[in-house]
């Protein structure tokens, strides 16, 4: 059964913090809000928890998971990043991207693209994720909550708990996030291309829709 934690949008409780993350370090798979749209989250070791996820959502091992990262230099601790990406990435960040590099040795290579051998990261803005990052010391493991047939990520704490509440772990009510998924930017090849159109304006990467 999982735990439902009400966690304040703007001051999250530190007392829940420190639970909500005691929860990921067991092996635990929470639910958290962000800047776009709920996701599902897990430690970035931890395979099992990889492994349920991918069950949730019914995804095969060609799904790409994302670091959820504090800030720059933790990007750059696991993609590699040169100068002018380094620009693009500090316009941007944090905000509604997921930008996809080259991943460093950091990255398991059961996360990376099998062929391209890159990963997607993200530098939310949400006090939540903030706290959660900064007191678990690491990225996040994390993918959208969107569930099997669905095209949307549910918005609906409660309606995820019903849905969810024999297979993740904690519940975090963060309020109403929205539908909008990030913006996707491959800045892996020469220039910047977008994947897909979502909350992040694209126009600081001089692509178009």
């Amino acid at each position: 059964m999982a735990q439902f934690f009400t966690i304040h949008p703007d001051n999250p409780q530190a007392r829940l913090i420190k639970q909500a993350v005691a929860i990921i370090r067991e092996g635990g798979v929470i639910v958290f809000p962000t800047d776009s749209c709920y996701a599902l989250g897990c430690r970035l070791g931890d395979k099992a928890a990889m492994e349920r996820i991918r069950a949730i959502r019914q995804v095969d091992a060609n799904h790409h998971f994302t670091l959820v990262c504090r800030n720059l230099s933790e990007i750059a601790q696991f993609a590699k990043v040169d100068n002018s990406q380094y620009r693009l990435l500090k316009a941007a960040t944090p905000g509604g991207y997921t930008f996809i590099l080259q991943a460093t040795r950091e990255v398991p290579r059961r996360l990376q693209h099998p062929k391209r051998n890159t990963i997607g990261l993200r530098v939310p803005s949400h006090p939540v994720v903030d706290a959660l990052l900064s007191e678990l010391g690491e990225p996040l493991l994390s993918s959208t909550l969107i569930l099997p047939g669905d095209t949307l990520p549910l918005t609906d704490p409660y309606e995820t708990r019903q849905c969810l509440e024999h297979q993740v772990d904690l519940v975090m009510d963060g309020g109403y996030c929205g539908m909008d998924m990030t913006s996707v930017i491959d800045l892996s090849g020469d220039t910047p291309r977008l994947v897909r159109l979502g909350k992040g304006d694209v126009a600081v990467f001089g692509v178009t829709p």
